[in-house]
């Protein structure tokens, strides 16, 4: 191979690679906007309810993806009990992505993401509560940050909602649980399932766990939204989009981390909500505070400074 030859493919490998974070930031940040434009602009006010479209989206698109498209190999529950333990991830995956989309009807989309940045912090908690495991004195130390920058946001900020922010940290906290109880549930060799199969067995029971809920908490969101299209049939062709969307969120996440390193996962998603609260700003133009971006910006660099800890603890 001449060193053009090596040059172009190396060139080719980059666009790739710049190509799909764009499609992941662009996923990620999109469905959370149009989450909070559908909940709380449109005045569509049925999170469960658009938590159900979006895992029966990731229910279709994920089957399709592996059993027509063979992005991944198929894996098989190899018994009732990995099928169980999957279903109980499922429970907290879903109370997690319900109560997320709740905050948002309530809290602007920068808040939302300033308490979601303490995700390491409930891990860690997690962690030490189920397993046992100490981490470093140093690792401890960078939480401190974290927290302390959303209790400033939090005082900071001039659209605090208490239900919301209840909301938004129980939805930070369930996924740190998942994250932990998939690591402790899942651990096992023979158990071991990639994200995108995970995601393809989830979805649909939590679409069965999202159905009576619907039916008992948010009865009339299917006539609400008939009578939307009515109106404006736009409000489909969002539900639609922003269910799609929400599969794209995981395929572009399982592809970015298997194409990147680590570290590069890592500064990009640390970057990400950086990128998420100015675009929001922008587009909402919900009242920002000194205080509250000062806040926000604290909890970030704590996030940094933990994933460092981390890094220098595996060395």
């Amino acid at each position: 191979m001449t060193g053009k030859d090596a040059g172009g493919g190396g060139g080719k490998g980059r666009l790739f690679t710049v190509g799909l974070v764009s499609a992941w930031y662009s996923s990620n940040i999109g469905v959370l906007l149009l989450n909070k434009y559908l909940l709380s602009n449109y005045g569509f006010k049925y999170p469960i309810f658009l938590t159900m479209c979006h895992m029966a989206a990731c229910s279709l698109f994920s089957y399709a993806a592996i059993a027509w498209l063979r992005i991944v190999p198929m894996q098989l529950p190899r018994s009732r009990l990995q099928l169980s333990k999957i279903a109980a991830l499922s429970l907290v995956f879903c109370a997690s992505v319900v109560s997320g989309n709740i905050s948002l009807r309530y809290l602007p989309v920068s808040f939302n993401q300033a308490v979601g940045a303490t995700t390491p912090f409930f891990t860690a908690v997690f962690a030490y509560l189920m397993t046992v495991k100490r981490e470093s004195f140093l690792t401890y130390l960078a939480l401190v940050p974290v927290v302390t920058g959303v209790i400033i946001a939090s005082g900071g900020e001039p659209s605090f909602h208490l239900f919301g922010f209840i909301m938004c940290v129980g939805a930070t906290a369930a996924r740190a649980l998942k994250t932990v109880l998939q690591g402790i549930l899942m651990s096992s060799e023979g158990e071991k399932i990639n994200s995108m199969n995970l995601l393809m067995y989830m979805a649909p029971i939590a679409v069965v766990l999202l159905v009576p809920a619907t039916i008992f908490m948010e009865d009339n969101a299917v006539a609400v939204a008939m009578e939307l299209a009515k109106k404006d049939f736009n409000i489909i062709w969002y539900l639609l989009f922003n269910s799609s969307l929400a599969y794209f969120v995981n395929l572009t996440n399982f592809l970015v981390t298997k194409h990147t390193s680590a570290l590069t996962l890592q500064v990009l998603g640390n970057a990400k909500g950086a990128v998420a609260v100015v675009i929001s700003i922008l587009i909402f133009r919900n009242p920002v505070s000194v205080t509250g971006m000062l806040g926000y910006t604290l909890t970030v660099i704590g996030v940094v400074l933990y994933s460092e800890a981390k890094k220098r603890t595996k060395q």
